[in-house]
């Protein structure tokens, strides 16, 4: 028989579970590492959930995928890259074509360093203010300000430059 508490974080879970994914999603490589960062933070969720249900819980278990999401990264940086004998061909886009452009904001985002990206996401995506997205981080508001202005002018750099002359 389940008890309440139990009762109450599947409650959570089915009424937060998709935000939290696309928070992983835009912090991760893949989907596949998003699903696996959301499995992992509702994992350590669940085990103090009595603790943390008490109050808002969605702050606590947000900063737990942004961090398993960096150390995910960490991890598997230190990973070697495995190389391919053909480079496949990749097909043009439509700039027009909306999907095609949040799929190219969404690369270069990935491009950017860890702590970068959280604080992109957590600021724009989460539409967190400067102090919520430093108390998700455990870090100090100018510490977000200068992040996400570092990380912004990456992007705005990346957006400029044509796809073709990358890595060149």
């Amino acid at each position: 028989m389940r008890d309440e508490g139990e009762r109450s974080f599947d409650e959570f879970v089915e009424a937060r579970a998709s935000a939290l994914l696309r928070v992983a999603y835009a912090l991760c490589e893949s989907m596949h590492d998003a699903e696996d960062v959301l499995q992992v933070a509702l994992e350590k969720t669940y085990h103090h959930w009595k603790r943390i249900s008490r109050d808002d819980p969605e702050p606590y278990v947000r900063r737990i995928v942004v961090n398993t999401a960096i150390s995910g990264h960490r991890r598997r940086r230190s990973r070697p890259e495995v190389q391919v004998a053909a480079v496949p061909e990749v097909a043009v886009r439509s700039e027009s074509d909306t999907t095609d452009l949040r799929n190219a904001l969404f690369a270069e985002l990935r491009r950017l360093p860890p702590r970068q990206r959280a604080v992109l996401v957590l600021r724009f995506w989460m539409d967190l203010s400067e102090t919520e997205t430093a108390q998700a981080l455990g870090c100090s508001v100018g510490s977000v300000k200068s992040q996400a202005s570092r990380g912004l002018a990456r992007l705005r750099a990346a957006v400029a430059e044509p796809a073709w002359t990358r890595g060149n």
